[in-house]
């Protein structure tokens, strides 16, 4: 059999798809925008058919473009478990779990979120950590089977994925012998007098640490952002700041880091979302980490 377009067309199609602009998809595929537009313009010459149409400054799918689409994605699931596969032919049989893990979620939650299945026998734990919005293009093209969160997947028609809340922990603060005992006297106006260390904007919890303090009218000095849960921990350690974590976690970061409880923050809760797809539900170990109703 021989077919006009490859593999490449319908990877750069989708990449346009996801993204809704050529300009888009040729910075997250590392490519210039007349290379990834000729690339669709060849699938759609292939296929005799327009896939994609001007939709304000972007672009969107036409009708032939929805369905390529939703058939792009099948043959990314096969190609993905071909390797997989193969690989597993006369060997011992394993049960492979792969999982993207949001930068803003603490790796100490983490660990506690996969313990369910982490006693599985011949288990192949697969750890991916990037941003949000890429891990869920990977679950998308199924190179991923489940995204941990601190928010659910946003609205949109082009990702045909669902979120779970497995539960929710409230925050408080912490601090190293350094910082200590100032911030836990006067609490919590002491933390307009110490240096505060927080997660960047791209973390859900910003936004109501910033409403937390703002409503006590501190204006604290803010002396590190961090867009990984593991370095803000790491910087705090070390004696930078008081920051901000989850009190479910409060007994591993006093024994761990020889951290200090400073106080709570009342009210600022850090949510935990299990993202993943339709055709992922079945997984065995997805049933074991949601035991309830599974992804929903």
């Amino acid at each position: 059999m021989s077919l006009a377009f490859s593999y490449r067309h319908l990877y750069y199609f989708w990449a346009v798809a996801k993204e809704g602009s050529l300009t888009k998809a040729a910075e997250r595929l590392g490519l210039s925008v007349q290379t990834v537009s000729t690339q669709v313009k060849e699938l759609e010459q292939a296929l005799g058919a327009a896939l994609l149409k001007p939709a304000g400054r972007g672009l969107t799918l036409t009708d032939a473009g929805r369905v390529a689409l939703t058939q792009a994605e099948r043959i990314f699931e096969l190609g993905e478990a071909l390797p997989e596969r193969v690989r597993d032919v006369g060997s011992t049989a394993t049960v492979r779990l792969a999982v993207g893990i949001s930068d803003g979620l603490s790796k100490l939650e983490v660990l506690d979120l996969l313990a369910p299945v982490l006693d599985t026998p011949r288990l192949r734990l697969l750890c991916h950590e990037g941003e949000f919005d890429d891990l869920l293009g990977e679950l998308a093209l199924h190179r991923l089977d489940v995204v941990l969160a601190d928010r659910p997947a946003p609205a949109n028609p082009n990702l045909r994925v669902y979120s779970h809340e497995l539960g929710h922990s409230p925050l408080a603060w912490f601090a190293a012998p350094r910082w200590a005992e100032a911030a836990q006297q006067n609490f919590p106006q002491s933390l307009a007098e110490v240096p505060l260390l927080l997660p960047t904007s791209h973390a859900a919890v910003r936004a109501p640490l910033e409403a937390w303090l703002e409503a006590r009218g501190l204006r604290p000095r803010i002396a590190g952002e961090f867009e990984d849960s593991a370095l803000l921990a790491t910087f705090g350690a070390a004696g930078m700041g008081v920051f901000p974590a989850s009190e479910r976690m409060q007994h591993k970061l006093l024994e761990r880091y020889g951290l200090a409880c400073v106080g709570p923050c009342e009210g600022v809760v850090e949510p935990y979302f299990a993202i993943g797809t339709e055709r992922r539900v079945g997984h065995p170990l997805l049933k074991r980490l949601l035991p309830t109703r599974g992804l929903s």
